[in-house]
């Protein structure tokens, strides 16, 4: 009978497990881990959350939706969802991600839009009980869809409101909702 052993190098071998647990490690946070998208976006698990949200940002909405139904992000962006979305990035989310996804949208009456004297609307996307998108829109003949930030109001605080970027809102038109 033959015996055979062979003598391993504790260091070559405790390096070599940490090498691959780095690699692992930076691939796992280079490729997202996960889904990140439901992390980064305000949680509202229901109406008061929503109605909470809105109302954080210093808006006065009726406590019901007046419209809420199921749309479908569009797999293959039209100019119109291009403008939408231009508009949700620069108030911190993105479209694009949830792309082919269908997603809920629930639509709040503001009663203290600045100045308004037809009806303005807060329309909310949420995916998995976050707020991944939204706007303002004024009915009015000359109004136009803003993001969520009060007009001539101040940035949030990180203890008083949800995080939305400020920025100067693009003027668009809201893309077709597939149901």
């Amino acid at each position: 009978m033959m015996v055979m052993t062979a003598k391993v190098d504790m260091k070559k071998t405790l390096l070599a497990l940490a090498a691959a647990a780095a690699l692992i490690l930076s691939l796992i946070l280079l490729l997202g881990g996960g889904n990140a998208e439901e992390t980064s976006a305000p949680a509202v698990s229901g109406n008061d959350a929503r109605v909470k949200f809105l109302t954080d940002l210093g808006w006065d909405v009726t406590t019901s939706p007046v419209e809420s139904s199921q749309v479908k992000i569009p797999e293959e962006p039209s100019p119109v969802f291009t403008r939408y979305n231009a508009l949700q990035i620069s108030q911190g989310y993105d479209l694009s991600k949830f792309a082919g996804k269908k997603v809920m949208r629930y639509v709040y009456q503001i009663n203290n839009y600045p100045g308004a004297t037809d009806p303005v609307y807060a329309t909310l996307l949420i995916y998995k009980n976050q707020v991944i998108g939204g706007d303002v829109t004024n009915t009015s003949p000359k109004g136009r869809i803003q993001g969520f930030r009060m007009p001539g109001a101040a940035a949030p605080t990180e203890t008083t409101a949800p995080s939305v970027p400020e920025t100067t809102s693009p003027e668009t038109s809201l893309p077709q909702a597939t149901q």
